[in-house]
């Protein structure tokens, strides 16, 4: 896959949310399972590094996307599930992580390092 990033901010923020979701979702269906990133990860590769909440307020929106989008793979610069509370239950994200393989103890993933997927290192040419 070809790079997706350095979108810019300033008058596209405005103009292309929905883009920026679009964009936020292809890199989000390509995190296989087993692995995770973080919110400000995504953000970066996009080239908006400051935009970390925007990919989450994405992740937040996802279940109205027309393909299904991985959101449970999606999860704080810790290892924290803190999107959970945005799914059907308040242990679907930990579930769904779990039935992947990836271990979660108090909303953290286990060996987060481990299981962490960088789209810039996965993604490069």
């Amino acid at each position: 896959m070809e790079f997706i990033g350095n979108l810019g901010f300033g008058n596209w923020y405005f103009n292309n949310m929905s883009d920026f979701f679009e964009k936020v979702y292809e890199v989000v269906k390509l995190i296989p399972p087993g692995r995770v990133t973080s919110y400000g990860t995504i953000a970066k590769y996009l080239g908006t590094g400051g935009a970390a909440r925007m990919v989450g307020w994405a992740m937040n929106a996802s279940h109205t996307h027309a393909d299904y989008v991985p959101a449970h793979r999606v999860v704080n610069r810790n290892g924290l599930l803190t999107g959970k509370r945005h799914f059907d239950t308040p242990d679907a994200m930990k579930e769904l992580l779990e039935n992947e393989g990836v271990k979660v103890k108090n909303d953290k993933i286990v060996d987060f390092k481990t299981h962490f997927w960088d789209p810039m290192q996965e993604l490069r040419d």
